[in-house]
């Protein structure tokens, strides 16, 4: 515990202010936040707000008090430092959080898609590229070394109420490791940092593999959602829709194994597992119906320019990566 005292979110949206609500309840925790407009006005004035069932099924609030600026100086070194913002603005981030970074600390990188640091000290024939599709001229590499990283994938569902509140609907796992895949002294810490907080937290041995099943369904379902605005139910429903998505996900699969993250399920078995979600709201159709910029270059262009690092054929998924760029770009979701 007293490796991580002075614990800094940066970006409290749904799953950074999730996981800054359960840290902020721990005895001996301090907790900053790098925030914006309404939501920095709600935390400064209201302090954070979390929203979930206890044990026995009934909806509780917990209200914690956060020390909230939209500048990282203000909030000094810390710790611990998680980033939960969506990949468009994490060369934004990489540029500003120097203030934050001492020399020990970790930075948890609670976001989905390929991150910049995939390929290091990991990937086969492709080990140790750089992926010009999310970081393209290395200034998230330059802003937050490697040496403070440990990799983060998220398995629940939250949603932002209001600025400043934040509604946990299910799910309730963090997996995380250590790019390099040892058991640091400071991964097996901030574990159990995480247990204590209330969460189903484990360790694994290669977080590589973990953040590409995650993306192995997210890579089709969010573009697919948000390039037609259906929801998951309806895309799951749809032979033909499935049927083209099934064609990207063994792009993806044949990918994987040339990297050393196989994939021994089908693509319906996925599915299934998608399914027992309920007809979701992917993230992804939430930022185009709230205007925001989708995570298209993380999800998508990732595994296409991993394709053509290792020699495997894309046209499904350059499809895919296509019209919901197009789409995006007709509406203003696509900045670059």
């Amino acid at each position: 515990m007293a490796m991580f005292q002075k614990i800094c979110i940066y970006g409290v949206g749904a799953i950074g202010g999730w996981m800054g609500a359960r840290l902020a309840r721990l005895p001996g925790v301090a907790l900053t936040a790098v925030a914006r407009g309404a939501t920095l006005r709600a935390l400064q004035t209201e302090g954070l707000r979390l929203l979930e069932q206890d044990g026995a099924g009934v909806e509780q609030e917990t209200r914690c008090t956060v020390h909230a600026s939209d500048d990282p100086a203000a909030l000094g070194a810390q710790d611990l430092v998680i980033i939960a913002v969506k990949a468009p603005a994490l060369a934004g981030v990489a540029a500003r959080v120097a203030p934050l970074l001492a020399p020990h600390t970790v930075v948890l990188t609670a976001m989905n898609g390929v991150p910049w640091w995939f390929l290091q000290g990991f990937g086969g024939a492709v080990l140790g590229q750089r992926l010009r599709s999310v970081d393209p001229d290395q200034a998230i590499e330059r802003g937050i070394a490697l040496r403070h990283v440990i990799g983060g994938v998220v398995h629940a569902s939250c949603s932002v109420d209001a600025p400043g509140v934040i509604h946990h609907r299910f799910g309730n796992e963090l997996i995380i490791g250590e790019p390099s895949g040892t058991a640091s002294e400071r991964a097996q810490a901030l574990r159990e940092l995480l247990q204590r907080a209330g969460f189903v937290a484990t360790l694994s041995p290669q977080i590589q593999k973990d953040i590409w099943y995650k993306l192995w369904g997210n890579m089709t379902m969010n573009p697919i959602c948000a390039l037609t605005g259906a929801t998951a139910t309806p895309v799951l429903d749809d032979a033909l829709v499935t049927g083209f998505a099934h064609r990207v996900m063994l792009e993806a699969r044949e990918i994987g194994a040339c990297i050393g993250v196989p994939i021994a399920d089908a693509p319906e078995d996925r599915d299934r597992i998608t399914r027992k979600l309920g007809d979701f709201t992917p993230s992804m159709l939430q930022d185009a119906r709230a205007g925001r910029a989708i995570e298209l270059d993380a999800l998508v262009a990732s595994v296409r320019e991993l394709g053509q690092l290792t020699g495997v054929a894309t046209p499904y998924t350059d499809a895919l990566l296509g019209l919901a760029r197009l789409h995006a770009r007709t509406h203003g979701l696509y900045p670059r």
